[in-house]
């Protein structure tokens, strides 16, 4: 039995970069599956996490949440490569992205396009037009940024996988789900090349989810 536990929903990014993380680290885990959206899990979610979010990791009677906390505690606490750069810019460019991410990813990309576009027909739900146009508006100048910081070469390299690689390819796997993400996506040639080789590489690949019948893999 693990003395790991990640609580999570299978389907959300933040548990996906969680599982990532640790996928990463060569840790094992055990996991429990709960849908934050559901009202009757309010309760139970509460007693995890104050504002009802997932994921929270539990180890050895320690618990922590908000995502960035769980995957500095995974580097940190287990054996494996580490996922923090050593030198001071390195660090730094993956802090960057990792603020981009929360800040100016999660709503637009995710919420507004993979959402609308991909996840609402797979499961029957009506489409919002609108805001997978306002999420696509957004996502020019928030690729753009990334994808400046992919050709320096600090960070989002092919082959170095650190915490922002957790952290950010879950959003845009997800993202370029949606043709219109993908297109974007191709259009910025280092960004690209780090995708490609983001959703190839192993702790990407163990810790994907399962979506419902007919989504483009």
């Amino acid at each position: 039995m693990s003395d790991v536990t990640l609580t999570g929903y299978h389907l959300s990014v933040y548990t996906w970069a969680a599982r990532m993380a640790l996928a990463a680290k060569g840790v094992r885990f055990g996991t429990r599956e709960i849908d934050p959206f559901e009202p009757e899990n309010r309760e139970a979610m509460r007693k995890l996490h104050p504002f009802g979010k997932v994921p929270v990791l539990e180890h050895d009677g320690f618990r922590v949440y908000e995502t960035q906390a769980i995957m500095d505690y995974v580097d940190g606490a287990f054996d494996g490569p580490t996922l923090t750069p050593v030198t001071p810019k390195h660090r730094a460019r993956m802090r960057q992205v990792m603020g981009i991410v929360d800040s100016y990813v999660f709503q637009p990309l995710v919420l507004g396009v993979f959402v609308h576009r991909v996840y609402r027909p797979l499961v029957g739900e009506s489409v919002d037009e609108a805001a997978i146009a306002a999420g696509l508006e957004t996502a020019g100048p928030v690729l753009d940024a990334l994808e400046e910081i992919a050709a320096e070469e600090q960070t989002l390299v092919p082959g170095r996988l650190c915490l922002d690689t957790c952290l950010l390819w879950p959003m845009l796997g997800y993202f370029r789900m949606a043709p219109e993400g993908a297109e974007m996506m191709s259009a910025r040639p280092a960004l690209a090349a780090w995708a490609a080789w983001a959703e190839r590489c192993d702790a990407a690949r163990e810790s994907r989810p399962e979506l419902p019948e007919g989504a483009d893999r």
